[in-house]
């Protein structure tokens, strides 16, 4: 039987691109397009049109991520009360039969291990924060304290995936990507969304994190992450090959655009365009990255902010220095992923070493931004993906112990545009075991971000496979209006 080999070139991916109801087709219309962004006065390429849906707060974000899961209980969730519990066990009536992790799901036993940090009451309304990070604690009157944040995820990679894309199983576009793919950038030589990786001084066994977590899932390529990486080149085959000058590159990617333009016509694929938009953003990027990453021009007494590791590349006193220079430059989303927080033994020995490699810089970002003015529409948040049990793993001591996972409740915070501060949002028990007041979930800081980013996300969707794909999924979710300011 013969093929026309018109109809050969129109695959069914080409088929569906070319209709109406193409998938890739307002994305695409998107790409190609300017928008000066009436809404906040600052000029913006490609994203949709009809974003944002309302007046945004913040025009970028900067996400702090504690991979590995922080304790709350001795950092931002005091609990005085569990000294008079040492070494006695979880009562039934708080554990509740819930779901255990396979590392102690087997003890015999569940003794509860106090914290041993002192906490002390910070800011105008008093609240109490932990010995541990005392730049922190400085800050409260600026930040928003949200104590009551849950998850039903158990184990760190899908806990990661579902707080960073929201879905727990792999393949769904980051909260990067979304905000990359609705609101575009306000800098064509740099990516909207970058992401660095810190190197910590705590426990060194660490949970792998894998580049889906910032990927673009159904999204266009385009909208993925892009990583700044510590050691040899910022980014990986952004150099020239020896013996390639900038001229030759030129006359390279014109003459590959000629061609890749030619595939999109006859095939219609948008990933063809999204490809040359790639290329071309590369090319800018050998410029531009190496700028964005001298910190020479920054003065001794902003340096001074972050700490003594600020000159230390891959830091994450560095790291932060840079996502604040990224927001300079219009970088629309940073995500920085720091991680050694997984402490299943030997708190009283690797957290303090955690909380000292990100107390200062943390807080030293957040004055940074407030002195030059960027801090009231850049969004911060800090956080990770799931807590940590009040009781022991493993043997404990006076002088040490452990915690298992524990998704029930952790603590997270917010600060910058849009947020109120001072605002300490939810309640645990006792035991920092059950929420009692204002969970937050976190499909809820999820669609949280995105309003504050003037996004509705009810509204934000993207279709895939037969449905409205939205970071928030399809349960139910909604904005923590309480911690807005």
């Amino acid at each position: 039987m013969h093929t026309d080999p018109r109809l050969a070139a129109l695959n069914r991916r080409a088929f569906f691109s070319r209709t109406s109801a193409g998938l890739g087709a307002a994305a695409l219309a998107s790409l190609q397009t300017k928008d000066a962004s009436a809404m906040n006065g600052v000029a913006s390429t490609g994203g949709l049109s009809k974003l944002p849906h309302h007046q945004p707060k913040a025009r970028r974000a900067i996400y702090l991520f504690m991979s590995g899961a922080p304790s709350q209980m001795d950092m931002w969730d005091p609990k005085p009360e569990m000294v008079d519990w040492y070494d006695k066990d979880l009562p039934d009536s708080i554990r509740q039969g819930q779901r255990l992790t396979t590392m102690t799901s087997g003890q015999s036993r569940f003794p509860i291990a106090p914290s041993i940090y002192n906490f002390s009451p910070h800011g105008a309304a008093g609240t109490m924060v932990s010995e541990l990070i005392p730049n922190m604690a400085k800050k409260v009157d600026g930040i928003a304290l949200i104590r009551s944040m849950y998850t039903e995820a158990i184990n760190h990679d899908p806990a990661i995936t579902y707080i960073c894309t929201g879905d727990q199983l792999p393949g769904k576009a980051s909260l990067g990507s979304w905000l990359s793919y609705g609101l575009g950038t306000e800098n064509e030589n740099l990516p909207a969304f970058m992401v660095m990786t810190a190197s910590w001084t705590g426990r060194k066994q660490a949970q792998a994190l894998y580049n889906r977590l910032w990927g673009s899932g159904f999204l266009p390529s385009k909208y993925q992450g892009v990583s700044l990486r510590s050691r040899g080149d910022k980014v990986l085959y952004l150099s020239n090959p020896k013996g390639v000058d900038a001229k030759v590159r030129r006359r390279m990617l014109d003459s590959l655009a000629r061609l890749n333009q030619q595939t999109a016509e006859q095939i219609g694929d948008p990933e063809t365009n999204a490809r040359i938009a790639q290329y071309e953003m590369a090319f800018r990027m050998q410029t531009s990255v190496p700028e964005l990453a001298d910190i020479s021009d920054e003065p001794q007494h902003v340096l001074d902010l972050y700490g003594p590791e600020v000159i230390q590349p891959g830091s994450f006193a560095n790291t932060c220095l840079m996502a604040r220079r990224m927001a300079e430059r219009g970088v629309r989303f940073t995500q920085i992923f720091h991680r050694g927080w997984d402490q299943h033994a030997g708190i009283p020995k690797d957290l303090p070493n955690q909380c000292r490699d990100v107390d200062q810089p943390s807080a030293g970002l957040l004055t940074d931004l407030r002195q030059r003015g960027m801090l009231d529409d850049t969004l911060v948040v800090w956080g990770g993906e799931f807590g940590r049990t009040v009781y022991c793993q493993g043997a404990l001591s006076k002088t040490s112990y452990g915690r298992d996972h524990h998704p029930k409740c952790f603590s997270i915070w917010m600060a910058g545009g849009g947020v109120q501060g001072g605002v300490v949002h939810g309640e645990t028990d006792e035991f920092s075991y059950n929420i009692v007041k204002d969970p937050v979930h976190v499909r809820d800081l999820n669609a949280t971000i995105l309003h504050l980013m003037g996004i509705d996300h009810e509204r934000f969707s993207y279709p895939f496979k037969g449905l409205d794909q939205r970071l928030t999924g399809v349960e139910q979710s909604r904005v923590v209006s309480e911690i807005l300011a």
